[in-house]
């Protein structure tokens, strides 16, 4: 599953959350967080914790 990475850095900026914070929030590992950013798929499980860590919808972040 792909993450829109377009839209993941966009909230990311509109929130002024940094991707350690959202690592820390989702309970992801900072790298996972920064492999999503850079367009590389994930489990379904870690875009609902990325999601919920930015309050948001999974649907509203999952591309297709």
């Amino acid at each position: 599953m792909r993450v829109n990475r377009i839209k993941l850095i966009t909230l990311m900026a509109e929130k002024e959350i940094k991707t350690r914070e959202l690592a820390s929030s989702s309970g992801l590992a900072r790298a996972t967080i920064s492999a999503v950013r850079g367009g590389k798929t994930c489990t379904f499980d870690t875009a609902v914790k990325i999601a919920n860590a930015l309050d948001i919808p999974v649907n509203e972040l999952i591309e297709g």
